[in-house]
Parts: structure tokens; sequence; C-alpha cells
């Protein structure tokens, strides 16, 4: 018993020379800090969506910001992050970058979101956003219809369309890597409908982060790159690697400005169940009897779990929060519930908000 007492002092000290060793190196190295970024996959809507009712890809990220509308640097303390996509129209510019708040409902402050907004509200609230922020993307920029684009592009997307999050994890060194790409590229538009779209921007950004992983398709896309089977691509992907931690959020449609707007839809499933379809089956039986065996095979795959978590103005902060089991069922690794294609389009009138991100642009390799 005499000796017991200072070899146990002898492994105390050593234990505590340990710990300290343990906390020297995690204070020296610490563990690469994680972030948020998103796949948003926005439905189609208007005239446009339904002669082409593929929808519209955008990329959110936590970390990354606009210094301007057109270069990208690490977000400050109290900032949330910038949404990056591609567009035609924006004066030659391939990718632009707006604050999530007003990407998304065309205001500044959060709380200044209404409930439910006409057309001329819609209107007076993009218009006056513009003057404030968007002239330095010139002052004589087309604002755009439904047979070009143009800045209204940018701002208050919830006015048109839900819009569905697919969330995913990142890191400090990505996000660092990914600013630098995007600020020494050459920001100069080769906007191609069929080939160089903003579902490949969005290809292109996800490959940046998981390489090699998202290529074009010929079923059931005919090798264009669309929303709804990039969606797919990345949640299969996530179920192969849960340290994504895929979580799926919707963000609905602010009421009042345009009746609501209709689910993706792929290449295939656009020509086999729509107008298009009668006019294929007359001059092509064959090519009609084939979109319709490749929608039905391939093409009728769901993404969106029943009850997803809605994001209005007011629980924004949602989207850059880790979701644990209670806080969203739908993480990596899980396939999503069966959900009607259409979704669930009324929405509750959004309580007021307080939120803020950004919208970009990217030229594609």
């Amino acid at each position: 018993m005499g000796n017991g007492g200072p070899k146990l002092s002898k492994q105390k000290l050593y234990a505590k020379e340990c710990a300290l060793f343990l906390l020297t190196v995690f204070a020296l190295f610490p563990a690469p800090g994680r972030a948020q970024a998103a796949l948003l996959m926005e439905e189609p809507y208007g005239f446009f969506g339904s002669v082409n009712p593929t929808g519209h890809n955008a990329i959110y990220f936590e970390r990354i910001c606009a210094e301007t509308p057109t270069r990208l640097r690490r977000c400050q303390s109290g900032e949330q992050g910038a949404v990056i996509s591609r567009y035609q129209g924006i004066n030659g510019y391939d990718w632009v970058a707006i604050p999530l708040v007003p990407y998304l409902y065309s205001v500044v402050q959060a709380s200044d979101v209404p409930a439910r907004a006409d057309r001329e509200t819609v209107k007076r609230l993009r218009r006056r956003y513009h003057e404030a922020h968007l002239l330095t993307l010139g002052e004589d920029l087309h604002p755009g219809n439904f047979m070009r684009g143009g800045w209204t592009q940018l701002v208050g997307i919830s006015y048109e369309r839900r819009i569905y999050a697919f969330r995913f994890e990142t890191n400090e060194a990505q996000d660092d890597a990914f600013i630098d790409r995007m600020n020494q590229g050459v920001n100069r538009t080769h906007f191609n409908l069929l080939f160089n779209n903003c579902s490949d921007f969005a290809r292109f950004t996800l490959n940046f982060y998981f390489p090699g992983t998202f290529k074009r398709s010929v079923f059931p896309d005919a090798g264009m790159t669309t929303p709804k089977h990039l969606a797919y691509n990345l949640e299969r992907y996530a179920r192969k690697h849960p340290e994504t931690r895929l979580t799926i959020f919707e963000i609905p449609q602010i009421p009042g400005n345009r009746r609501l707007s209709r689910s993706n839809k792929s290449i295939a499933e656009s020509l086999a169940t729509t107008v298009y379809a009668v006019p294929i089956a007359v001059l092509n039986p064959y090519l009609a009897g084939g979109l319709f065996v490749d929608y039905f095979v391939r093409g009728r795959y769901h993404l969106v779990p029943r009850d997803p978590q809605q994001l209005s103005p007011s629980n924004l902060a949602a989207l850059t929060t880790s979701a644990g089991a209670a806080e969203n069922p739908l993480s990596a690794g899980m396939q999503a519930p069966s959900a009607p294609e259409g979704g669930s389009a009324e929405t509750t009138a959004p309580a007021r908000v307080k939120s803020g991100l950004t919208e970009m642009k990217v030229t594609h390799e």
C-alpha cells in the first residue's frame, strides 16, 4: 500500500499531460469548419414554364457572400451567404450574386416581407431593390419578359414559384477554393438552353465539391441537364455518402402575384405527359413509344418527402442549422418518401422574417 500512492500520482500526472497535449493539438490544428450549401430546385411557372416545364436550378452557400453582384468573398459575422446561378440576359454576365432575402422576396429586411403580394406590389418591391442595389449590372439592363431574360429574374423568386432546397455540408477549404475559382474566371455568358443552362452551372458547381459525380444523362433527359434529375443524382449520392447530411426543405410560394407554380419535370416526362405527346405520336409513333417507356421505367421518381419542413421568412435560419433527427427526419442516406408530383401547393401565409443572402452566375467549363 505504501508504494501504491506514488504510482497513482504518476499515472494522474501522465493523464493530465496527455490531456494538455491533446488540447494543444486541437487548438493549433482545429477540425475544418462545416457549413451548409443547398441545391435549389425551383418549379416552373408562367407561359415559359408551360413550354419548358423543367424549372430552374440555383446554389445556396452559407459561408460565401457577394462583395458585389459579380465578385465573391467569405461571409462576415451576421451574414447568411449567397445564392449563385446562371441566367440569360444579364448584360453579358454569366453569374450574378444577390442576398438571400432579396433573392427570395425583393426586400432587404425580412420583417418587410408581405404575407401576400399582388403584381403591383411585386413590381414596386423589385424596382426599389433594383434601383438601390443592382445598377452596377448596367443602368440600361432590361427587366425581362417571357421572351427574354432580365434583372427581374434575380429578385423576388418566391413570388413566382415554390422552391425545394436540398441542403448538404461543405468545409472551409472547399468554399475558399470555389471563391478563388469564381473570382479568377472570366464572367462572360455562354448561355445555351440545351447544353449550358442553369442546371449545367449547378452541375459544374456540385462537381467542384464532389468531383466526377454529376454527369449528363441520355435517359431520361436526352443528354440535357435538368433540375429534377440533378436533384435526383444528389439524393442518390447522399444515400451512399451519409457525411453529406442531405436534408430537404420547402420554401413556399408567396400567394397573390400569380397562380401556383407547377412541379418540375424531366425531358421525357415533359414530352410524354404534355401537349407535345400528340404531335410526336403523329409524326413518329416509335419515338413516342420510346418516350413513354423511358418515362414509366426511369422518369417517374419522387424526390420530395410528403411533409418537408417549410421555411417561411421568419425561420430561414433553419437552412443553415445542422439538422438532427428530431428537426427533419430526411437526412443523408434516407430515401425521400413518395409524394404526389405536384406536391402540396397551397402555402400558409408566411410570417414576417429576419434573414439575408445572394444569387450569381458562372462560366461553364
